[in-house]
């Protein structure tokens, strides 16, 4: 790609842009910024969008800012919203900053030597804003008309509970970052979502009255799966990028399940593979659609962004569980996790002293087998897998030694058919 936006635009990211856009970023290294506000403790799927964008601008030697608004969290932004949002505590708000800020340093070279990238917080100076120059200066540029005109006050004020004025003065709090960063870094140009044209456009009118300068804005679109859904939303809810929140393993096994209509789209937009590798894809979900390649890789790269190489081997081998792959590694949570939905039952860890429990016993008491004499039949006729090993011994014990971590045994009848197993005290 010969600049930054014509590879945004190939990948389908710009939504709408101020005029201008496509030039300036062909033919100077501009600083970016985009913020994030912090009302949780992780980033979700969803925010992908965004951070992919300005990682890419800085792969092209733009100068990437990436905003936590610590600041701006403690009102709330209306955009896209219908309801007022809970105002957090600055205690809150400060812890979720910083869990924000180290998934934001996943994206983002800051050692690079020309174009580093910067992590900056709107609380170190919003903070400390006084009200009355707040108004003098910024409130001041800005009529009630042009405010209301904007789409995220004025689907508010359609509502019968309107928008407070808290959230009504967000705009102003986000255009004066923008001039804030441009005086102190030299930032001309922010990114965000389609939802935040309006406060982005606000940032480009402030410096223009207050500064005589021209700055620019570009936004992506908000991302939905062919059928309509957000991206990120599912029946179990939100998908973060925190781990500890949705697993590497149901972070893989989200993009692995996405719809071939999506998927296409998806690699272009959260990966980092070029044009002939997504084509290629492309060509092998159109002649080989059962094999998934597609999505294969789409998981296989976006579980590698946000989680790194460790944690997609592991999710890669717990995929592989379910079609009978190798237990072996995997820690207990990590089978608890894969096998989520399977049945399971509660077997004292006494009943496994004295030289363990007789197999056909556990299959008997899981359910597995309707009876002691189908639990035979089904171990010799090699039905009957432990821990994903087969188990063709009718007179051979389970151990507690085989368990994962004391925690759990993996039971399986034919291929499909799993039991979890948990030991309990």
């Amino acid at each position: 790609m010969s600049s930054a936006f014509d590879e945004l635009k190939w990948r389908g990211l710009v939504y709408d842009c101020t005029e201008g856009i496509p030039e300036v970023l062909a033919r100077e290294k501009v600083t970016a910024y985009t913020g994030f506000d912090p009302t949780a403790d992780s980033l979700q799927v969803g925010n992908l969008v965004a951070l992919m964008g300005l990682a890419r601008l800085q792969r092209f030697g733009h100068t990437p800012i990436a905003l936590a608004g610590g600041g701006t969290a403690m009102i709330g932004d209306p955009s896209g919203k219908t309801n007022e949002r809970q105002l957090l505590s600055k205690e809150q708000v400060d812890a979720n900053v910083e869990a924000v800020r180290l998934q934001l340093a996943r994206f983002l070279d800051f050692e690079v030597r020309d174009n580093p990238a910067r992590i900056e917080n709107n609380a170190d100076w919003l903070m400390s804003l006084s009200m009355m120059s707040f108004l003098r200066d910024v409130g001041k540029r800005f009529s009630v008309n042009y405010m209301i005109a904007k789409d995220s006050v004025k689907s508010r004020l359609e509502r019968e509970d309107g928008i407070s004025f808290t959230e009504f003065s967000y705009m102003l709090l986000q255009a004066y970052d923008f001039l804030h960063l441009f005086e102190h870094h030299g930032c001309r140009l922010q990114a965000g979502g389609s939802d935040q044209w309006g406060n982005i456009t606000a940032g480009i009118e402030l410096i223009r009255r207050a500064r005589g300068e021209r700055v620019y804005g570009l936004v992506y679109p908000l991302i939905a799966s062919a059928d309509g859904v957000k991206l990120g939303k599912t029946e179990a809810g939100t998908v973060w990028l925190d781990p500890e929140r949705t697993s590497p393993y149901r972070f893989y096994q989200f993009w692995l399940n996405q719809d071939d209509k999506d998927v296409i789209d998806y690699l272009k937009l959260f990966t980092w593979l070029d044009r002939p590798e997504i084509e290629a894809l492309a060509h092998a979900l159109l002649e080989r659609p059962e094999k998934r390649e597609a999505q294969r890789a789409l998981a296989r790269e976006v579980t590698r962004i946000v989680h790194g190489e460790t944690a997609l081997a592991k999710a890669e081998q717990a995929s592989h569980v379910l079609f009978g792959g190798e237990i072996a590694g995997l820690s207990a949570a990590e089978i608890q996790d894969i096998l989520a939905d399977a049945p399971s039952s509660q077997v004292p860890k006494q009943a496994f002293e004295a030289g363990g429990i007789s197999l056909v016993d556990l299959l008997e008491t899981t359910g597995l087998a309707k009876s002691k004499g189908d639990a035979r039949r089904l171990i010799t006729g090699g039905g009957i897998y432990v821990n994903n090993i087969r188990a063709d011994d009718v007179s051979r014990a389970v151990a507690l030694t085989e368990s994962i971590e004391g925690r759990f045994l993996v039971l399986r009848k034919g291929k499909k058919s799993y039991h979890l197993v948990q030991v309990v005290q």
